[in-house]
């Protein structure tokens, strides 16, 4: 949800299915990376491995990367200035502000929108943003993370229950498109036995010209319902279109359709968080048994929080994904509390924080401005700082006076939030 590969791909695996798949098949699973060392240590020992060797060997590259890294420093420093700054690249100070103020991660075109995007490219084939009637069939273009490449996904239902339980993926390959052997799987899949074979050819013609606009508008997914008319022919209804926005960022494509982006049709706290560099993610819409707020650095441990919060032995539901960023400030902290505090369903709220970029005191300053200028609701807070600065961090904590609990370790941490959050429901 932040970084490249974070976002959910129609009919995949929830983590908890990935957990259980991997572990029946043999794999130790770890849950959180804190426990990482301690279990690659007994797998070592119970291989016969000398494991203080290892550590002894491993701490001895440590010290020699330090000491070749002190000398780099101390040849560098006798270098010209002017040496250093001249290989340095060069940016466009306007270009950059525009990216600061584009659109976040991915563009969804819905409605009317997808349909004027999709319309001239689908020949004589009717479209609308209507629901279609009767029996309706699921196509989709979208990524296929096994075989990296695009794939065909095709369902014979669109039965929100079963879709993708019966969906088929059929990957092909990017620059060449869908083979003819591709769509007569693809159409065969979909079971429109009933149809005439007018109907087959158009949703043929439909499957080559969705692959040949995913390519060129540099689509994340294109998603169709299809039905067959009285008439025979083929209708399609209610596209929706998700467009890789880094295209927009890096390379300034495809303009026109970012600028039918509609923010007063976004959620506003969606579009609050991006405007101060956060990533914000109501989870559960609806489901009142998703009260953690989680307020984590960097996407990918923001995910894993989540992932970890909800399997054994914790079982509990956070409300959202939210990652303040790398370069978060102590700004960025309080006003990620305000963001979270706006979920009537949160009861706890869980920071965790490990530092690489992030520094651990300037997250404990922002824990402690959020308490000192914004409404908590005496909501209870755990914190877990590691990482850069975190002696300073968890120090600022326990000296503040607040109504905090710290701990050092995520699964004290996580299983204290998940015990509050179900005291407090």
């Amino acid at each position: 949800m932040g970084h490249a590969g974070a976002w959910a791909g129609p009919g995949e695996l929830s983590a908890e299915e990935k957990y259980k798949i991997l572990g029946d098949a043999g794999a130790t699973m770890v849950d959180h990376p804190e426990k990482f060392g301690g279990v690659l240590k007994t797998l070592l020992s119970q291989a016969g491995k000398d494991v203080n060797k290892i550590v002894s060997l491993y701490l001895l590259s440590e010290r020699m990367c330090s000491y070749v890294k002190q000398q780099s420093a101390a040849q560098n420093q006798r270098r010209g200035m002017h040496t250093l700054r001249q290989t340095r690249p060069r940016f466009s100070t306007a270009f950059h502000s525009q990216i600061q103020r584009s659109q976040k991660r991915s563009l969804h075109l819905s409605g009317q929108n997808a349909v004027d995007v999709l319309k001239p490219a689908m020949g004589n084939v009717e479209i609308t943003d209507e629901k279609a009637h009767g029996d309706t069939f699921h196509l989709s273009i979208s990524v296929d993370r096994s075989s990296r490449s695009p794939c065909i996904i095709a369902s014979p239902t669109t039965d929100p229950a079963s879709v993708y339980e019966r969906a088929l993926r059929i990957p092909y390959q990017y620059n060449e498109g869908p083979s003819k052997e591709n769509i007569t799987k693809a159409i065969r899949h979909l079971q429109l036995d009933a149809a005439p074979p007018s109907a087959h050819a158009q949703v043929a013609s439909l499957i080559t010209s969705l692959s040949s606009l995913y390519k060129s508008k540099d689509c994340i997914t294109i998603s169709t319902t299809l039905s067959i008319t009285t008439s025979g022919s083929l209708c399609v209804s209610q596209p929706h279109l998700q467009i890789d926005d880094s295209a927009f960022k890096s390379g300034n494509r495809h303009p026109d359709l970012f600028a039918l982006r509609d923010l007063a049709a976004e959620d506003p706290t969606d579009v609050e968080a991006e405007k101060s560099g956060i990533v914000f993610v109501k989870l559960h819409t609806g489901d009142t048994s998703a009260n953690i707020g989680t307020l984590v650095n960097g996407a990918g441990l923001a995910m894993n929080t989540v992932d970890a919060l909800a399997l054994a032995p914790h079982y509990g539901k956070a409300a959202n994904f939210l990652d303040t960023g790398g370069k978060a400030t102590s700004q960025t902290v309080k006003t990620s509390f305000e963001l979270i505090l706006r979920d009537e369903r949160v009861k706890v709220i869980f920071v965790n924080i490990f530092g690489g970029l992030t520094d651990g005191g300037m997250i404990a300053d922002g824990v402690i401005l959020a308490f000192k200028e914004v409404d908590m609701r005496g909501i209870p807070v755990v914190v877990r700082i590691r990482g850069t600065n975190e002696a300073i961090g968890q120090k600022k904590i326990a000296e503040s006076g607040l109504q905090l609990e710290a701990f050092d370790g995520f699964e004290e941490a996580a299983a204290r939030v998940v015990e509050i959050a179900r005291e407090r429901s």
